[in-house]
């Protein structure tokens, strides 16, 4: 993933945990309980906000690519999320909200719409990629 994405999902995690700590804070105070408790709470969303990080770096991904077909997660609004190359009819370049993506086409009229922009990898490199394992999908040979 590319550290923009990763930057941008850690950003929504950590608003998460402010609206979180502000919740419990206030839980806190109309209860009448220790502040050890509010404590605890900004402890917990420490670690877990650096364990999400860790996650999203080391072991989260967007596309998984194999010799049979492909799998996307972590992103809205792809479409399909996982087919055979030989369920690919087509893939072509495009833009969506300005957004540069690669959409695989399916042979029955479903497509996978990837923003290039998540990945961390070379555009045109991606590209070029991606068409050769759908060629080998198909059991075309390179010349």
């Amino acid at each position: 993933m590319s550290p923009a994405f990763v930057a941008r999902l850690l950003g929504l995690a950590l608003v998460g945990l402010a609206v979180l700590l502000l919740v419990g804070t206030t839980v806190v105070t109309l209860a009448g309980l220790s502040l050890d408790v509010v404590v605890g709470l900004v402890l917990l969303g420490l670690v877990v906000a650096i364990g999400f990080g860790w996650w999203l770096r080391s072991r989260a991904w967007v596309l998984r690519c194999t010799d049979d077909g492909y799998r996307v997660r972590l992103v809205r609004g792809v479409g399909v999320t996982e087919a055979r190359w030989s369920a690919v009819e087509d893939a072509v370049t495009t833009y969506r909200r300005e957004v540069a993506c690669l959409e695989l086409r399916l042979r029955d009229g479903r497509t996978t719409t990837i923003p290039v922009g998540v990945l961390d990898v070379d555009k045109e490199q991606f590209v070029r990629e991606v068409q050769e394992r759908l060629q080998r999908g198909h059991g075309l040979q390179p010349l």
